[in-house]
């Protein structure tokens, strides 16, 4: 039998093992995971985009 992966949860960073058994990968708990899901939420959490958005910038219409 091998032995399981031992990942970081992204919220409390616990360590938590990387198995089917674990429903909430890579998080530890709902909690976690709902914590997590809320930071996407209220956009503590993005994604950088490559070449920021001028919304000042005139365009040619």
């Amino acid at each position: 039998m091998t032995k399981p992966r031992i990942v970081t949860c992204p919220t409390c960073l616990q360590g938590v093992k990387w198995t089917s058994k674990n429903e909430h990968r890579p998080f530890c708990s709902e909690r976690c995971k709902l914590i997590d899901l809320g930071g996407w939420a209220s956009e503590e959490h993005r994604i950088a985009d490559v070449q920021a958005v001028d919304f000042e910038a005139k365009t040619s219409e």
